[in-house]
Formats: C-alpha cells, structure tokens, sequence
C-alpha cells in the first residue's frame, strides 16, 4: 500500500491566522532543532547497534541449534520465513573514471596563485559590479516586490474557508497536505505541505499551543492558536502548527526521551530454518514504545490529549508542561492506563462529561472509565476488533463502536456491566458495510446523524430516530461511492451540517455536500430546523462532490 490517505482532519473557519507566516530558523529554534536532531541521530546509532546484535544473535542460533534440538521455546514462537529471498549479484565490475577527461581542467596546478596578478584574478571586473535602486531593477533578483505581494495574497486564508489537514503517503513518502475549501466557490486546493517521519495513522486538531514551541515561530502566543496532532507508526506524537509554512520540524514532540530506548524488538529465542517472533517492547509508563494509533483531544481541559498505542495502553498528556523527559524518568506522559489485553485502536473524551475515556481495542473489547479511576470503570465485549468509536455529542450517556466485521453498534454506558464476562446488550446493532466498518462519525449539527465509510468503497450517510418507548429506528439516508478506493476517513464539516469530507486507498480527498440530495433533504429538513438551521437548496440527486482536479482531467477538459 504505498499510496493512501490514512486521516483527515477539518479546521473550522475564522481559526486560521489570515496570512500564516513563514518558518524562521533563528539561534533559539535552531538550539531547539539541533536538540531533537541530536535524539534522533543517538537513537538510529542505538536501534543499529540493537538490529545489528539481533542479526548476529539470530545467526548465532543458526549454528548453535540442531535441526533435531529443541531450545525451549513454544512452536507456536515460531513463523515461516520469506523463501523467496531476493538474490543479490556479486562482483559486478564497478566503472573507471577516465582521468584522460579531466586534463583539460589542469586541476593539479588549481591551487598556485597567479603572480601575475596578485591573486585577484577571480575578481578583475569587479569594477563592472552594477549598483541598482531596488530589485526590480535588479535582473538577478528573480522574486521581485510584486511577486512578493503576490505570494502573500496566495497564502491569504479568508476566515470563510476552511482548512482541511490530510495525512498522505505517496510513493514511500508521508506528509501532512493543508488544502483550503472556499465553500462558496467550491473550490478545494491545496495551500501548503509538511514532510512526517513515517506513515501518519491518525490526526487530532487541537487550539492549546504546546509548552515547547519557539516564541518565534508561534504567531498567536496568546493561548490559543491552530495546531494539529499526528500518531504515526513511531511512537511518538508531533504536534504542527497550522499557521507556519515550510517548517522543518514539528512545535513539540511528545514521548521522545533524551535517551530513548531502540525501537528495534528483541527476538523471543534464536531462528534455524524458521524466523523467530519478536518480543514485544515493554511498556512504559512515560512514553508510548508503539505506533500511536488514536488521538483525542479535551476541549474543556484545553490542555490535555490522550492517546492510544499499539503498545496496549492509553496515555495522558499535559500540553502545558515540558515534553522532555529526563533520564530518571521525570516529564513525559502524566499517565498510563492499562485497561486493554490488546492494542489500542481509539480513544475520544466525552465532551459532556471531560473526565470519561471511550477506548476501544483489538482485544475486541470497548472501556469506560473516569480517567481520575481508571479501575472503576465499564465495558462490554463486542465479538470483532475495533475499528473506530465516537461519542454522542447529543446524549453523554451514548457512543458508537465500528467493527471489523462491518457492523456499528449502540451503547447506553448506564447499562454496561463492570466485568467483561457479563452480557452487554447493545441499544441496535446496524449492518453497515460489506468489510469493515473503518471509520464513522457523528454530526455535530443535525441529531441522529451518522456517517460511516468502509474497506466495501462505500460512504453511508444513516438518520437514527428515537421512538416514543425509547427504541431506535436506524434508516440509509444515501449511499456514494466517491472515488476514493478503501474508505479510511469520513468527517463531518464543523460549520456546514451536511458537507462530509472523506479520503481512502487512492490517496485522494473528496468532499461530498449531501445536502443536494432530494433524500437527504426529506430526512434532515425537520432536525435542522428544530436545531436552528437553514437547509441549503441545491439542484442535483446524487449529490455534488468536490475535489482536486488532475492534471489528466485538465487536458480533457482542454481539448473538450
């Protein structure tokens, strides 16, 4: 899978700074630079030294085991290794320079001086040096006044538009594209880009600017501003801001320790004809050691962000404070929770009550717990990993769970048991997706309002009513497939209530206004107006879809 969209993200409008500014590398950032350059630089040496001392102990084991020796460890240790090796060609010549090319230049006498001249030869027409008055007169100053202004303007986010954040990985490289979606024009582009260590998995917007970002490079200061959170497939979390351009590292980094411990496994024992499972890395409390797959971020206590890890636990952290974390173990995440047997897929705080977690895991369980408690909480078994869950912004007591199986299911977290062992019926159970159910959300806007998409290329958008005794009626509102391959990420638009963005296995982002759909205006047109919002009337059926237009599409669009 080398091209995808893994997460997408909505910035609201009027949060962006209007003309962002632009990155500058002055003594303090590059102090602050030069520091997480030198982690990293300590920390690929130590994983080298640690690969290279598997290698050699796996390879040990290759001479020191008999085919028909047993070294105590479980067959069930061991899987099959690759037979297929890729064979390498050894001894191929390498190509002679020809010396006789470069004689022409005399290189052995480029270092004597010209007596002659004094050595100035190199600047014996500097009398011909041009002064201009400015640089537009100047013909080697190709970025003239104007152009600057241009570029400004370029740059210039209006507080009507939207941004949209997407993590993209393209050809083996991941960034984070900014694009901007000015909904009156309907237009989508993208503004500017960010280069991520490794394969991003999942993003969380957030307006608290973080303890370590450089004074310099944070044009609000002022409490607030628009940053963004990645988890990817290191463990450690990045955290952008959204109003500098062409910056080379991230605002802050959380869970890098100064000395960090190798990402590399160790191997449960020594490999013969098979390949050796690895250990899994052992938790810590400060730090995740695991790719960071959810994040959620509490928008009461504006300061705290929690997230989930393969690593099997859920963290908390205090943006407020200082990332590092020192040798003793000082600083880092102010706390772990271990409430799952398998890796962690999500986690979201409920807004009502910001003291709750929603987690959901591969150990095909969900948990409720006050993050002041975490022992004292509730669950349920669900019978299929997690794939994403979300609470109800319209009922603090309900959230939703999609599965891998391709259902979503309903919960009253008043009815959960505290023991697993214990049954847990849902409120309704919905069939939404041939293949897992991989992302779902909630509309902030309209009551009753979802919008699933699945690994079937299908985006869903479902209305569920309550009845009079307390039932719920779930119904398909629409069903699209948008050109998007494998659906990875749907989200609602936070200020327009029918406008979903949706990204997936073809690296491509699209946004879908439902409210153009004839269906989609029968079933929301009462909720809205109870909510106090107007229904936009647009021609159409099926509904408009908008997103970047290709270069290939251009062309036909030319000669057409």
């Amino acid at each position: 899978m080398s091209s995808l969209i893994s997460a997408v993200s909505w910035v609201r409008q009027g949060v962006a700074a209007r003309h962002p500014s632009k990155y500058v590398l002055d003594d303090k950032e590059l102090e602050r630079v030069s520091t997480l350059a030198r982690i990293e630089l300590d920390s690929a040496q130590e994983e080298l030294k640690r690969a290279h001392e598997a290698a050699q102990s796996m390879g040990q084991g290759d001479d020191g085991i008999g085919a028909g020796e047993d070294d105590g460890d479980d067959e069930g240790d061991w899987v099959d290794e690759d037979e297929n090796a890729m064979d390498v060609d050894e001894g191929t010549p390498k190509p002679k320079a020809d010396n006789d090319d470069l004689s022409k230049y005399n290189l052995d006498d480029y270092d004597n001086e010209d007596t002659e001249t004094g050595g100035l030869a190199h600047f014996s027409s500097i009398n011909v040096l041009a002064h201009h008055k400015n640089n537009d007169e100047d013909p080697y100053i190709t970025l003239k006044e104007d152009d600057a202004e241009n570029e400004r303007e370029e740059l210039e986010v209006l507080p009507t538009d939207n941004l949209l954040v997407v993590a993209k990985t393209e050809d083996e490289i991941s960034q984070l594209e900014i694009y901007v979606y000015e909904e009156s024009e309907e237009n989508l582009y993208v503004h500017h880009d960010l280069m991520l260590p490794n394969l991003p998995l999942c993003l969380e917007w957030l307006d608290f600017p973080p303890t370590s970002s450089s004074s310099n490079n944070d044009p609000t200061n002022s409490g607030f501003g628009n940053y963004i959170a990645v988890g990817t497939l290191d463990p450690e979390i990045e955290i952008w801001s959204l109003d500098i351009v062409e910056a080379m590292y991230p605002n802050s980094v959380l869970g890098r320790p100064d000395r960090t411990k190798a990402h590399v496994p160790t191997p449960l024992g020594t490999g013969k004809k098979k390949k050796k499972k690895m250990k899994p890395r052992s938790a810590q409390k400060a730090y995740h050691v695991d790719a960071v797959l959810g994040l959620s971020w509490n928008k009461v206590h504006r300061n705290l962000l929690a997230s989930a890890s393969a690593d099997r636990t859920v963290k908390l952290w205090d943006l407020s404070r200082d990332p590092t974390i020192s040798d003793d173990g000082e600083g880092g995440a102010i706390r772990s929770f271990d409430v799952h047997k398998g890796e962690v897929q999500a986690v979201h705080w409920n807004e009502k009550d910001p003291t709750v977690l929603l987690t959901g895991s591969y150990d095909r369980t969900v948990r409720v717990f006050d993050s002041r408690s975490p022992d004292s909480g509730v669950g349920a078994f669900l019978g299929a990993d997690v794939e994403a869950l979300r609470w109800d912004p319209w009922n603090e007591s309900s959230f939703y769970v999609s599965l891998e199986n391709g259902l979503v299911l309903n919960f009253d977290v008043r009815t959960l048991p505290s023991d697993l062992d214990q049954p847990s019926p849902a409120r309704f159970t919905l069939s939404a997706h041939d293949g897992a159910t991989s992302t779902i959300d909630v509309n902030p806007h309209i009551k009753g309002c979802l919008v699933t998409g699945g690994t079937d290329k299908m985006v869903k958008v479902w209305n569920v009513d309550e009845t009079s005794d307390g039932k719920q009626n779930v119904s398909l509102v629409s069903s699209r497939d948008l050109g998007v391959g494998k659906v990875f990420s749907t989200v609602w638009s936070p200020d327009d209530p029918l406008t979903v963005a949706a990204g997936g296995s073809k690296a491509k982002l699209q946004i879908w206004d439902v409210s153009s759909n004839a269906g989609a205006r029968r079933a929301f047109s009462t909720k809205l107006k109870d909510a106090g919002r107007v229904l936009k009337e647009k021609e159409g059926n099926d509904g408009n879809v908008i997103g970047l237009v290709s270069d290939d599409e251009e062309s036909d669009e030319g000669e057409k």
